[in-house]
C-alpha cells in the first residue's frame, strides 16, 4: 500500500465546500466525517462523495464506521479507540486503507501498526477549534519512523503546519483552516506547496 503524503482533508459539518477542495487537485485523501447525521443521510452523502472522489482520483476514507465503508466500497476507514478492533477491521478491509487515532501515545501507534494500520494519526498537535478539550500530542511523536504514514491532526493552520512537517509528519489533517477559508481551492493548493517545498 502506497504511503499517504500530503493534505488529508476531513469533511466539515457543512459538506457543500468539499467540491472546491476536491477540484483543487491538492488532496492526498478525504475523510468523510458526519457525527451528527443519521444513518440514512450518512449513507447518501458518503455514496455521493465517493463517486466524486473517484472522479478526482482521491481516496475516500470513512470516519468511525467500518460497516458503512464496506457497504459503499470506500477506499478505507479511520478508527478511534472506541470504534472497534483494528485487526478485525484489517481482515475485512482486504487491502483497503486502515487508519488509527493514536492521540498522544506512541504505544498505541505501535499496536496499530502491528494490527495492520496503513497510517497513524497523532493529535491534537495544536489547540483545536473542532475538539477544544482534546489531549495535546507532542511533535516529538513524529520523529519516530513507525513504518507507516504519520498524520498530524488538530488545530493545523498554514502558519503552524511547517512545524508538524519539520517534526516528521507525512500528512496534515485539516478541517477548519481549509474549509473556512474564503477560497477553499486556493487554500488547498497553499498546503500542497508546503509539501513541494519539503521535497525540494
Amino acid at each position: 500500500m502506497k504511503r499517504l503524503r500530503g493534505l488529508y482533508a476531513i469533511t466539515p459539518d457543512e459538506p457543500t465546500r468539499v467540491e472546491a477542495a476536491l477540484a483543487s487537485g491538492a488532496l492526498c485523501a478525504l475523510q468523510y466525517r458526519a457525527k451528527a447525521a443519521d444513518a440514512a443521510t450518512r449513507r447518501r452523502e458518503a455514496e455521493r462523495l465517493l463517486a466524486r472522489c473517484r472522479e478526482c482520483g482521491v481516496p475516500m476514507i470513512v470516519n468511525d464506521d467500518l460497516e458503512l465503508a464496506l457497504a459503499i466500497g470506500a477506499d478505507g476507514v479511520h478508527l478511534g479507540r472506541e470504534d472497534g478492533d483494528l485487526a478485525a477491521a484489517r481482515a475485512r478491509l482486504r487491502g483497503r486503507l486502515l487508519g488509527a487515532s493514536c492521540y498522544d501515545r506512541a504505544e498505541l501507534a505501535a499496536r496499530a501498526v502491528a494490527a495492520g494500520a496503513d497510517y497513524i494519526a497523532f493529535g491534537s498537535v495544536f489547540p483545536s477549534p473542532t475538539k477544544p478539550s482534546a489531549v495535546r500530542a507532542p511533535l516529538a511523536l513524529f520523529a519516530r519512523d513507525y513504518g507507516v504514514s504519520r498524520v498530524a491532526i488538530g488545530g493545523i493552520t498554514l502558519d503552524n503546519a511547517p512545524q508538524a512537517l519539520a517534526a516528521g509528519a507525512d500528512c496534515l489533517a485539516v478541517i477548519t483552516d481549509l474549509f473556512d477559508a474564503p477560497d477553499v481551492a486556493a487554500r488547498a493548493r497553499q498546503y500542497r506547496r508546503l509539501f513541494e517545498h519539503e521535497a525540494a
